[in-house]
């Protein structure tokens, strides 16, 4: 694996020619570990973010590099210096940090030093510091490549101030640690100054919806040997007075949206060395891919797919059932062990075979090599996971953290995911679904971004039959239909449930007055068909009585009680991953002595461009009342400039869905 070898060594230079650097100069402020001002008590949110539990005074990050004496190779250093002031009892969990130290397999690793915490309380004007010990400091070994240093600030109270700070030495150098300049708590200060020799060459990602200040980039005299002159590359980046980063319906990740800045290697040009391009380009990127072991050439080792194939393939002349054999012999064989990777933890398919468990990209690495021994036109596609959030675009491997399978058959495109069984042919994991992907062309050694976009949408339909008695109870059967990822949830709903009866048991959970009976579930092993569900009901508890008067809200538990965008306008797109089809159907018979006194009216709202759409109708037959509601989000995404329309789409939703329907007694 050329580049991520390449962490044992030397490496970076920083290039910036992507961005502006801002005319706005703001000015290096100082501020000391244990210098505490005493106006700092009296800081307090203000604003929206009034409600907070703490504030970030500042957060000082700085990152350079230096000589390890032991190996001769360049390491860089991490320093971190943070104060928050505490406001209430819900900001006490910020005296608790984590910080994670990484290790290989090799010598490589990274260490913790020079670590300092204090908490500091005024009683009665003066002030008071509790410094860390030791017995509030605790290392947790994660794995054999995670460890984990975790300390606990004594004496917390409302009102306190905390601050740390700490030095990180590494190894690690083809991706120095990013910044993030928002939190989910207001920030004051966010400043991080980065110092790259001059024989390094990095791609800097920037992310999020707020502009960071970039009062510094200059050269600087650096000297890493004894007696040899050298530069350096100087950067500081800044973010003053930053809001709250609010959590919000229907997105991706929130990094995606937190402005933040990474780092990747691109290149190293050491005197009397040659130039090595690490991950420059797209083409530099996919010949490294196609080069490594755990990546191209473990898709060309097809010995063991052409030795299984003949018993998997039935078909002779059927295409697309044969991939579909191919699909399920891998989900059957092998398990996810839920974590992502583009890389496989094995050099050779039938290792994974034999161990019958890996990582995601173990799994569908091994579908294409299947299914390129079955002269299928198959490819690897990268993925950013919605939690990895999304891609930048440009050439920066480290972004990516999956790998599926795209493969055409008969003229039409298939994504395919062999990590969850219950998923069907053609559909990818919900995490997987974060609107495009980099797909790479093994025979012809290049790649190029594609949609993503599923074919698949969370399709639902509800359907009651009921009959009101004259004592206001509900009786009559329901069926539930589930496709696409409505179905992929619901037989997850039902497979991790303890037995049936704890299934029912959830199915009733919040639906007041809801009894159920001959509970049947039909198509669960049928992936490419929709998941029913049927059942016997009686209703109680959700029909109101006065006097002569009976009301009822009709679609009962499949209304939407309540309109999920609440915020008056939106930075970030509303992102759905997939479109939503929700459909109901009641059909209610009443008693010959009831008739309707009031019937709420129906109608048809649509988004522009008719991207989306709700409507409800009623019809009155004799004794018999049907009502239809649907909903459709026809898009997986909306933009910022949609979501007012969106958001008034909802808030129709829930108000018609919850009028109630009046009868009235005959007298």
């Amino acid at each position: 694996m050329p580049y991520k070898k390449v962490l044992l060594v030397f490496l970076m230079l920083f290039t910036i020619s992507h961005y502006q650097v801002s005319a706005q100069k703001k000015e290096k402020i100082e501020y000391k570990f244990g210098k505490i001002q005493p106006e700092e008590f009296s800081i307090m949110p203000s604003g929206a973010d009034s409600a907070a539990s703490a504030i970030k005074l500042f957060d000082i990050g700085n990152c350079y590099f230096e000589l390890s004496p032991a190996s001769k190779s360049f390491v860089y250093v991490y320093e971190r210096h943070v104060r928050y002031k505490i406001i209430n009892k819900n900001g006490y969990d910020y005296a608790n940090h984590t910080i994670g130290l990484y290790k290989s397999n090799s010598q490589s690793k990274e260490t913790l030093d020079n670590m300092s915490a204090a908490t500091y309380n005024m009683v009665d004007g003066v002030m008071k510091t509790d410094k860390i010990d030791k017995d509030s400091k605790f290392t947790e070994e994660v794995n054999k490549n995670v460890i984990q240093k975790k300390f606990t600030l004594p004496n917390v109270k409302e009102g306190s101030i905390i601050e740390y700070k700490y030095k990180i030495k590494s190894d690690f150098i083809f991706n120095l640690r990013g910044w993030s300049f928002q939190s989910e708590i207001p920030t004051r200060w966010s400043e991080y100054t980065v110092t790259i020799p001059e024989y390094f060459d990095y791609k800097f990602s920037r992310n999020g919806y707020y502009d960071i200040a970039h009062p510094m980039h200059e050269t600087v005299n650096a000297s890493y040997v004894s007696g040899v002159q050298s530069a350096a590359i100087r950067d500081r980046f800044v973010a003053e007075n930053m809001p709250a980063l609010k959590d919000e319906p229907f997105i991706s990740s929130l990094d995606d949206y937190r402005p933040s800045i990474d780092f990747e290697l691109r290149s190293t040009n050491f005197p009397g060395q040659f130039f090595v391009d690490y991950t420059g380009s797209w083409p530099k990127i996919i010949s490294s891919l196609l080069e490594d072991e755990n990546f191209g050439r473990y898709i060309e080792k097809t010995s063991f797919a052409k030795n299984n194939l003949k018993s998997i393939i039935k078909a002779e002349n059927d295409s697309l059932a044969n991939a579909k054999s191919i699909f399920k012999y891998v989900k059957d064989n092998l398990k996810w062990n839920e974590k992502y990777n583009f890389y496989s933890t094995e050099t050779n398919p039938k290792t994974i075979f034999e161990k019958k468990t890996g990582n995601s990209a173990d799994l569908n690495l091994v579908l294409i090599n299947f299914l390129k021994e079955a002269n299928y036109s198959v490819y690897p596609v990268l993925i950013s996971t919605r939690s990895n959030g999304k891609h930048p675009g440009y050439p920066i491997i480290s972004k990516f953290d999956n790998v599926v399978a795209a493969v055409e058959i008969g003229g039409k495109s298939y994504f395919l995911d062999a990590t969850v069984k219950d998923m069907p042919f053609g559909m990818m994991n919900y995490q997987n679904l974060n609107h495009e992907g980099f797909l790479i062309n093994v025979g012809e050694k290049s790649g190029g971004w594609i949609s993503t976009e599923t074919l698949f949408g969370d399709e639902s339909m509800h359907v009651y039959n009921l009959v009101l008695d004259k004592e206001n109870r509900l009786k009559g059967s329901v069926t539930n239909y589930f496709n696409g990822y409505a179905g992929l949830s619901a037989r997850n709903s039902y497979r991790t449930a303890i037995n049936e009866e704890d299934y029912i048991k959830n199915l009733k959970k919040n639906k007041t007055g809801l009894e159920l009976n001959n509970f049947k579930i039909l198509n669960l092993d049928s992936l490419d068909d929709r998941l029913i569900e049927t059942m016997d009901v009686e209703i109680e508890d959700n029909v109101e009585e006065a006097g002569d008067l009976v009301y009822f809200t009709p679609l009962l538990f499949e209304r939407t009680k309540e309109n999920p965008l609440k915020h008056e306008e939106r930075l970030f797109p509303v992102d759905f991953a997939h479109p939503i089809l929700e459909n109901c159907r009641v059909v209610i018979n009443f008693p010959e002595d009831y008739q309707i006194d009031k019937l709420p009216k129906g109608g048809i709202f649509k988004l522009p461009e008719d991207v989306g759409s709700f409507s409800i109708s009623y019809l009155i037959d004799g004794q018999t009342l049907l009502i239809k509601s649907a909903i459709h989000i026809n898009k997986s995404m909306y933009s910022s400039e949609e979501y007012f329309y969106l958001k008034e789409l909802f808030a129709a939703i829930v108000e018609k869905q919850a009028e109630k329907i009046v009868f009235k007694k005959k007298v």
